[in-house]
Order: C-alpha cells, then structure tokens, then sequence
C-alpha cells in the first residue's frame, strides 16, 4: 500500500512536470554574418535559445499557405531579431534543419513584416510539422506577389540558421 501510495505520488509529479514544459525539445536559432552585437563573441554569432524567443513579443499572422490552409500563425516579429542582432546588410540567408536554404531581401521585412513562427493554431511546431521555426509571410492580404512561385520558395520552415550578408 505504501508502494502504491509512492508510485502515485512520483506519476502524479512527473505528469505535472511535462504539462509544465511548454516545449517537448529545445532549440536555438543562430544569427551570424554582417551582425554587430554577439552572444558568442570568439565566433561573431548571436544565438537566441527557444526560451529567449517565447519571451519576446509575440506577434501574428493569419494566413494560408502552400502547405497549410488558413491558419494563425504565432512567433517572433523578424524585424525585431535583426533589431537584437544589429544586423547590416541587404540579404538574409535562412538555413533549415535539412540543409535547404534560401536567399530573401532583408527589404521584404519592412514590406511585409514576417514572423519567424513557432505556433501554428495554438500548437508549438515540432519538426514534423514545420517547426522548430517557420518563416511566415501574410500571403492572404500580401497581395498577389505573395502567392507565386517565388515567394512559396521563401517560406522555408525548419530553420535554425540566418546568415546575413
């Protein structure tokens, strides 16, 4: 009985510890290139962890996408990361976990202020589905130009790396 009593004790502990966690995993997003403010001075990087990121201002885009149908996308205004970052330059090369990668104009973060997503209808993305980090662009009040071929290409989902150049 007291084994029992115990065993309760410990599941009931343990269960309050994962519906605690906000997150199955954790993950970082790196920044390097023309960047002037550092996490990692001896390597020119700056690294926000997962946590860094759910603390920042959240931002949203409602939108459909190529892959997805209209959903409310939630994370990290990218404007405000390159803000942190200090970033200079002119492009921004997103990395994603699968080596693909992709080149867009830092101009098109004024156009049309995108997220770097990391909920998508008030879940968390996992990496089977888009996550840990989606580039998402408002495609459905964007205008036309958002939904082509050159613009599908750039919302790159599964990133952990920007270069900017």
């Amino acid at each position: 009985m007291m084994f029992t009593r115990l065993l309760n004790v410990i599941t009931l502990a343990f269960a309050a510890l994962v519906i605690s966690q906000p997150y199955a995993f954790s993950f970082t997003l790196e920044i390097t290139g023309n960047i002037s403010k550092f996490t990692d001075e001896e390597n020119h990087r700056y690294i926000f962890t997962d946590q860094q990121l759910f603390a920042m201002p959240v931002q949203s885009i409602t939108t459909s996408t190529s892959w997805t149908p209209k959903e409310k996308f939630e994370g990290v205004a990218l404007a405000e990361l390159l803000t942190t970052v200090g970033a200079k330059g002119t492009t921004m090369t997103f990395y994603a976990l699968n080596d693909y990668y992709i080149d867009i104009p830092i101009t098109d973060v004024d156009k049309y202020r995108m997220i770097l997503a990391y909920k998508m209808g008030g879940t968390l993305l996992k990496i089977r589905n888009f996550g840990p980090l989606f580039l998402i662009y408002p495609r459905d009040t964007g205008g036309n130009e958002l939904n082509s071929p050159l613009y599908n290409s750039r919302f790159i989902w599964q990133i952990n790396r920007i270069v900017i150049k």
